[in-house]
């Protein structure tokens, strides 16, 4: 059972779950005798969409896999997804109903850093473990908040990686930043200007627009003036190809670098052939590669699904979640709860996914997630960027 819910969708089966869930004499809310129920409140409609389906493809495609073979100590991993649009409000609220009208027993695939900040608050008082958010935001990784379970490597992370590149393998001194005006892109600002800071730089400019809009135009003209080498972008895929072709239509060709929350594939399929030379960087591994077990298993699953589906990084890392979820899961033992599941992430700290080593908690201090720099090529494949 793998649901898209609007906010206008009625929400029968869902009811019945819960019934179902009661008269099994389920202690534990979303855990029935043959089903775990988890939900994710995400973009799935919008100019965002992108981003939220993928993560949701990769979870189905995980949680079927498991299914599979019998599911998690003979119970079935089963997923709600309700539409947030990338909007905080509307993400609480969705958040909310997952919680108490669904009876959800986790959540799972969250996406963006402003709608985190108004729906963690929601799950940490109630202790609903946050599995896999995909946002690199520093808030998420305070060890403080134990329900929070976070797989892919920090915006500052990734901001390192693209200075290090921009100022010692090609050697730019004027670097411009392009940002969504709120808290996920200010999470990016300020990791670009440490990085540069490390380096004894500064930006040498700045230009915003507004969460889920194409206005570009504004921070297009206040960036151009500068003339900077490269402009390093924090945002979506919709805007971010929007600034990039108006860049190319007025002559002007700057090394752009993009944030991993651009979403690649769909970044590379708005741009078409002008999307050649635009950096992206990744937080999970290349999905084509499937030299990897871990790829070869996501892709496999990923055809049981919807032989239609094609790789891409953001589904990679929603399956990555799924995998993460089932086998903390098993760990949990054959009657979980919300604080088992949680206690077996923390006390494990490290799992094995189909031969790839996914660290958690103080673990991912220990031993943080990797880093790597994708370019676009002239036919919207990718590879990886030659480091000199």
């Amino acid at each position: 059972m793998y649901r898209f819910r609007s906010t206008r969708s009625v929400i029968l089966t869902c009811v019945l779950l819960a019934a179902t869930a009661l008269a099994a004499g389920a202690e534990e809310a979303g855990v029935s005798e043959d089903a775990i129920l988890f939900g994710q409140a995400a973009a799935l409609e919008g100019p965002s969409s992108a981003l939220g389906q993928r993560m949701r493809q990769g979870i189905v495609a995980a949680f079927t896999e498991i299914n599979a073979r019998g599911g998690v100590h003979g119970r079935k991993l089963q997923l709600i997804s309700r539409d947030d649009g990338y909007d905080p409000d509307r993400s609480a609220a969705q958040t909310l109903q997952l919680i108490e009208d669904d009876k959800v027993f986790a959540l799972i695939g969250a996406v963006g850093t402003p709608t985190a900040m108004a729906t963690i608050p929601i799950t940490s008082a109630r202790n609903v473990p946050f599995i896999g958010p995909f946002s690199g935001a520093e808030f998420l990784r305070d060890l403080e908040l134990t329900n929070v379970v976070n797989i892919r490597a920090s915006y500052s992370a990734e901001a390192e990686a693209w200075i290090k590149h921009l100022t010692e393998d090609r050697h730019f001194t004027r670097i411009g930043i392009f940002y969504q005006d709120d808290s996920f892109g200010r999470d990016g600002l300020r990791g670009v200007k440490r990085a540069l800071a490390r380096r004894g730089l500064e930006l040498a400019v700045e230009g915003t627009f507004e969460r889920n809009t194409r206005a570009v135009k504004a921070a297009w003209r206040t960036i151009k003036r500068a003339e900077p080498e490269a402009i390093v972008m924090v945002g979506t895929y919709g805007p971010c190809a929007e600034f990039i072709k108006l860049a190319h239509r007025s002559g002007f060709y700057p090394t752009f670098v993009n944030i991993s929350f651009v979403g690649a594939v769909a970044l590379a399929s708005e741009l078409g052939p002008e999307g050649e030379g635009v950096i992206v960087s990744q937080v999970v591994p290349f999905p084509w590669d499937r030299s990897l077990k871990l790829v070869a298993d996501y892709q496999a699953a990923q055809r049981a699904v919807d032989p239609t589906q094609t790789p891409d990084f953001v589904s990679l890392e929603g399956y990555l979640s799924g995998r993460l979820a089932a086998a903390a899961l098993e760990k949990a033992g054959p009657e979980p709860t919300r604080a088992s599941l949680l206690r077996a992430i923390n006390d494990v700290g490290r799992f094995d996914i189909s031969g790839s080593t996914v660290n958690v908690g103080i673990r991912m201090i220990e031993a943080p997630p990797k880093v790597f720099l994708t370019v676009i090529q002239k036919d919207g494949t990718f590879k990886a960027v030659d480091r000199q």
